[in-house]
């Protein structure tokens, strides 16, 4: 499903920029820029969906790119990710944290920063297919485009309010969400935490987003994220006692 959303990558350093743009290519369109003020003017020229940018660079930094991006009336909403040290964050960079999707912190792991750059393109993906679709609130898609778990973070961290549905064979569960936070789910004769931990495992199946639909019911007892954490911890320990079976046949 990201592979339509296009990401504009800045850096000075050659590695790290390789770095990036191998990792996020598995999930989105990337060019690259090792200058900022470079990558100003493709921005002006041609926006992209999403922006990243160190934020330590010679002539203009990230921030500087950032607040000049923002100041023109085409891309004053332009999604940005800043990449800074925590010295930089904590003195420099406090007045960002409203400007930006995320701010990261370096020295970084590549699977971390994959992640949350991953959940951020998912969220705005999902946001350009609700734009696009064709005179109606609803958003489609295959489970193998968008997994549970990141369509769960793509809402939360998009505060949406909807109702989302899954389909796998003649399985099906419907889960509302409540500015991002999912406050009732129904799969079958189970509902609220129990029902959704049914299904984070899916990876097949079909989904269907209604914008327009809500439900003032309130069965789950988490929040998303303490849901998907739950689940998690579930899967780890089923997962373990199945191996341990394994051993004592």
């Amino acid at each position: 499903m990201a592979a339509n959303i296009r990401v504009l990558l800045v850096d000075d350093n050659p590695m790290i920029l390789a770095l990036l743009r191998r990792a996020i290519s598995t999930f989105a369109t990337v060019q690259t820029f090792r200058n900022a003020a470079e990558a100003l003017m493709h921005v002006v020229e041609s926006p992209p969906d999403l922006l990243i940018s160190d934020y330590s660079m010679p002539e203009l930094n990230g921030k500087q790119l950032i607040e000049k991006i923002h100041g023109r009336r085409q891309t004053s909403k332009l999604p940005a990710i800043l990449i800074a040290t925590k010295n930089e964050i904590t003195e420099q960079l406090r007045s960002m944290h409203d400007q930006v999707e995320d701010l990261i912190e370096k020295p970084f792991f590549t699977k971390e920063i994959t992640r949350r750059i991953k959940r951020v393109v998912d969220k705005i993906s999902l946001e350009k297919m609700a734009r696009e679709a064709p005179g109606e609130s609803v958003v489609r898609g295959n489970l193998q485009q968008m997994n549970t778990m990141d369509l769960f973070q793509s809402l939360e961290l998009g505060h949406k309010t909807c109702r989302l549905t899954l389909t796998n064979a003649s399985q099906r569960c419907d889960l509302y969400f409540n500015d991002g936070q999912i406050n009732h789910a129904r799969y079958g004769g189970l509902q609220g935490d129990e029902a959704v931990f049914k299904v984070l495992t899916w990876t097949e199946g079909l989904f269907e987003i209604d914008f327009s639909a809500s439900s003032s019911e309130q069965t789950t007892t988490r929040s998303t994220q303490a849901l998907l954490m739950e689940g998690l911890r579930l899967l780890d320990e089923a997962s373990r006692d199945a191996e341990e079976n394994v051993l004592d046949a």
